[in-house]
């Protein structure tokens, strides 16, 4: 399974979709910092599964629906930072889509967010990735999930991969810096949270107009075995 995602400046890197999409074919595209109006039902081989309302600027999801059905997408809410209180970008922070795989007959949960800029402490970003993963905890109760997109996260990833693995989740950055606006301004913004699958690469794909990468996720699910060994380890 092959899941992009793309910060696309706000909006500015959208007319960049159809031949990423054409080039690379993945199963899932998460976007952020896209329109919120007059997104396109289809990229593709790609169905819109679900984008936020409230924001100008707002994370969306695709999916290719000749392998998946979707059975549920929500938009979820996640705390403020000072920078959200002062400028009211809104508060829907995830886009999260349950998905019945009909190739390999699972389901899993796919999410789209987007934590608070650099403006905001660590402390307040690794709160709202916490939420999120509760959220879709609640949106897939036992099931493999994957959320990628922009963490806003570029440095210390030590400890934010310890707090992962307390709660579940592994933390797989890319293979190469994810920002490109600044030549020596470098960091992995962008990258995946998972539980329940393997996840064999994240490759950092080449820049487009947006200050962000776009990233690809390889992705896995474990067998039968291995979810049964991680149960007991718990």
């Amino acid at each position: 399974m092959k899941v992009i995602s793309y910060n696309l400046r706000e909006n500015h890197a959208s007319g960049e979709l159809v031949p990423l999409v054409e080039h690379h074919d993945p199963d899932v595209l998460c976007l952020q910092e896209c329109g919120a109006t007059g997104l396109p039902e289809r990229i593709g081989a790609l169905k819109l599964a679900g984008a936020t309302l409230r924001n100008r600027l707002g994370l969306a999801l695709y999916y290719r629906e000749h392998r998946f059905t979707m059975v549920a997408t929500e938009n979820f809410a996640l705390k403020k930072s000072l920078h959200d209180h002062l400028l009211a970008p809104a508060d829907e922070r995830v886009v999260g889509t349950r998905l019945e795989d009909t190739e390999e007959e699972r389901e899993v949960v796919i999410a789209s967010f987007h934590a608070s800029p650099l403006t905001a402490v660590n402390s307040l970003r690794r709160a709202q990735i916490d939420a999120a993963h509760e959220k879709l905890r609640e949106l897939g109760p036992g099931l493999p999930a994957l959320m990628v997109g922009d963490f806003n996260y570029p440095w210390f990833h030590k400890n934010l991969r310890a707090r992962m693995v307390e709660s579940g989740y592994e933390l797989n950055r890319s293979d190469s810096s994810t920002y490109a606006r600044y030549r020596y301004f470098r960091g992995h913004f962008d990258f995946a949270t998972s539980t329940g699958l393997d996840i064999s690469g994240v490759t950092t794909l080449p820049a487009g107009v947006s200050d962000h990468k776009p990233i690809m996720v390889a992705a896995d699910y474990r067998s039968t075995g291995d979810r049964d060994a991680e149960a007991a380890a718990a």
